[in-house]
């Protein structure tokens, strides 16, 4: 969903990319929300975000923008959580990555991540501790699964909990872990010895032991930090572990709602790319004529609208899923490999409709380039969700 141009015009703002007229499923609520986040990113966000990605630096005074937003939390009902429907919420990822990739991802970690695991497996009292205060941005959360050895294999994770006492103690090493750095507590998931089951624990990020490194030298997401994260006899009480997350099931249903979210900011990538390379087109002269003239131009516009088309579909047709109860691991994968998929297209033909100009930061699409390639990566990149998404439709597994 876009700038120039028709086919929708209401409260002054334009949609381009709705070819398919898609806005005609938003409801009104769904569309104002849609039009405050755009209206943060058009005049808040894209004026900014560049120096703070090429610093390597989180965004400080666009944070607390996202508690006032009322976004943090999406769909989760009660303890000050807006209560989000699956589209606003899907259009609220769409923007934000529209606008920026790390900007997108840490608004992904807190409020879908961290909090998500919260209120789908903590208890009363831990909902009432934690969500509230992260919904205000008063505190922040992070999310530790992945591990130096263990990427897309995560359920082979080494991390463990023992038992002792009403307490237990966790050691262990995680990394690519967002937020780790600058969040209060962070959801670690752990083996427990006893059972050999995965369990989630709430760790506060000033217990003994634990520490928190950035990983430096990304050439992508740069306005984010992660770290790698180090747990050496990390004790927590019983009160702190999350008693619904009883094995590795529970913490994929976690992340089933944020894969489908993914295909949404892959969405907000390819609509950012289309954008600038159909304004550009428009506007840049060469033989004395715009560009978007030449036949050879059109063409590759055409085709980024195709597959910007497609992506939206796949998107709205999430929030559908998710809204009924639906919505399975298998279906947000293909989603997620698809969208991501295409989004890279889009963005590295955008990248050749601006020449040379489209590896300047301040047209963005270069930015966008190298953040998409995040996106295509983590919470199982494209490989592993073919895979899954092959042994569903086949029956048999091609991998252990």
């Amino acid at each position: 969903m876009g700038t120039p141009a028709m086919p929708y015009t209401h409260l002054g703002e334009a949609l381009a990319t709705d070819y398919l007229l898609v806005r005609e499923q938003f409801s009104d609520a769904e569309w104002d929300r849609f039009i405050a986040v755009r209206r943060f990113v058009d005049e808040e966000v894209l004026p900014t975000i560049n120096d703070f990605w090429e610093r390597a630096e989180p965004p400080w005074p666009l944070l607390p923008r996202l508690a006032e937003l009322g976004i943090l939390g999406e769909d989760i009902e009660g303890y000050g959580c807006p209560g989000l429907s699956p589209l606003a919420v899907g259009l609220v990822h769409m923007e934000l990555h529209r606008g920026d990739g790390s900007l997108g991802t840490f608004f992904g970690v807190q409020s879908g991540l961290a909090m998500k695991s919260i209120a789908m497996l903590g208890s009363t009292a831990q909902k009432e501790r934690w969500l509230p205060p992260m919904a205000r941005l008063e505190r922040i959360g992070a999310f530790a699964l992945t591990e130096p050895e263990h990427g897309s294999d995560s359920v082979a994770l080494e991390t463990i909990a023992r038992r002792d006492g009403d307490e237990w103690v966790i050691d262990g090493v995680k990394r690519w872990i967002g937020n780790a750095t600058m969040a209060d507590v962070v959801v670690v998931w752990a083996r427990d010895v006893a059972d050999g089951e995965v369990k989630g624990f709430l760790v506060p990020t000033d217990a003994p032991g634990y520490a928190a490194t950035v990983i430096g030298g990304k050439g992508a997401s740069r306005a984010i930090w992660q770290a790698d994260v180090a747990l050496s006899e990390v004790r927590v009480g019983e009160q702190d572990r999350l008693p619904e997350a009883r094995s590795f099931a529970d913490t994929a249903r976690v992340l089933v709602t944020t894969r489908a979210t993914i295909a949404w900011a892959a969405l907000g990538h390819a609509v950012a790319a289309y954008d600038t390379a159909l304004t550009y087109a428009g506007q840049r002269k060469q033989f004395s004529r715009p560009l978007a003239s030449f036949q050879i131009v059109q063409d590759r516009l055409v085709r980024m609208l195709a597959d910007v088309t497609a992506m939206q579909l796949y998107c709205m047709q999430l929030a559908r899923l998710a809204d009924s109860g639906r919505l399975t691991d298998t279906i947000a994968g293909l989603a997620k490999l698809h969208n991501t998929r295409k989004a890279r297209e889009v963005i590295a033909q955008a990248r050749d409709v601006l020449g040379g100009n489209g590896i300047l930061l301040e047209n963005h699409v270069i930015r966008h380039m190298t953040d998409i390639e995040v996106l295509h990566t983590y919470e199982g990149t494209e490989t592993m969700q073919t895979l899954i998404v092959g042994r569903d439709i086949t029956g048999i597994g091609a991998f252990t």
